[in-house]
């Protein structure tokens, strides 16, 4: 894997965040404050402070559907992509677009899901089958 990357953004409360990322989305807790939490986000980390969310609008148009922008995305293996579909739909994931599959058959064929956090961050999980799909055209 690259090198992995750290983002920083708002949650409305620690123990939601708490309970979706580590029970719900499986991720590992780091070290955290009263005001912060730290998670291994599939060996990346996002540290989730106490704030107001940032303000998304759904412009980003993708095939036929109206993605939040900005989002947070992750790309995955497809047999990780897999058992987080089903963790999150056992959940009751309102989902902004249930787990499908996205340009099947072309270069870049892709699982897709785009849900959002408790305080509303807007997040897209993507499963490729082969990773050396990621970036075909």
């Amino acid at each position: 894997m690259p090198t992995p990357f750290h983002l920083a953004y708002h949650v409305t409360d620690l123990d939601e965040a708490r309970a979706f990322y580590g029970g719900v989305m499986g991720c590992a807790e780091g070290r955290s404050t009263e005001t912060w939490v730290d998670f291994d986000f599939f060996g990346h980390q996002i540290s989730l402070h106490l704030g107001t969310p940032f303000q998304t609008t759904d412009t980003g148009k993708v095939g036929d559907h109206m993605v939040p922008m900005p989002h947070l995305g992750l790309v995955l293996g497809l047999d990780d992509w897999r058992p987080l579909a089903d963790r999150l739909t056992a959940a009751g994931i309102d989902f902004v677009i249930p787990p499908t599959v996205r340009f099947e058959g072309q270069p870049g064929e892709q699982w897709t899901m785009f849900f959002r956090d408790p305080a509303g961050n807007p997040i897209e999980i993507k499963g490729f089958a082969r990773m050396d799909q990621v970036f075909a055209s």
